[in-house]
């Protein structure tokens, strides 16, 4: 589980970047920013799916076994509601901090991958003895 770990952490650093160039690129063309920090989340969910299914799990077959992409959507639609969900309370609680686009981008972020780590491991690229449900 360490290595997972780690190359889940360096894949998520990877995926955070992607998320936060996505979202302030989006928010500076005037984009809503509740739309702006989802469609930030989902252009890093796409690299980070990839990544974390050939190089953290090392599960390439996940993708073709029946079920895996519901898991998958199934983890990523919720942890994005969470994201989001974190990211707008704490932008709406401490509007008047400098800090507070930056502050609820990281704690928004923490969440979901805490939460993604967990699903992925335990739900999308868990291994499933044949005839199980969701394998």
């Amino acid at each position: 589980m360490r290595r997972e770990l780690v190359r889940f952490l360096l894949v998520g650093f990877t995926t955070v970047a992607i998320d936060f160039i996505a979202y302030r690129l989006l928010v500076a063309v005037d984009l809503n920013v509740s739309l702006a920090k989802g469609a930030g989340f989902v252009t890093g969910t796409l690299f980070a799916y990839f990544a974390n299914k050939l190089w953290t799990f090392n599960r390439p077959e996940a993708g073709t076994a029946p079920g895996s992409a519901l898991r998958f959507a199934m983890l990523y639609g919720a942890t994005l509601l969470c994201n989001v969900a974190v990211n707008a309370i704490l932008l709406a609680m401490f509007r008047d901090r400098s800090f507070v686009f930056q502050g609820a981008f990281v704690v928004a972020t923490g969440v979901s991958a805490t939460l993604n780590f967990l699903g992925m491991k335990y739900f999308v690229f868990a291994q499933r003895p044949l005839g199980s449900k969701f394998s």
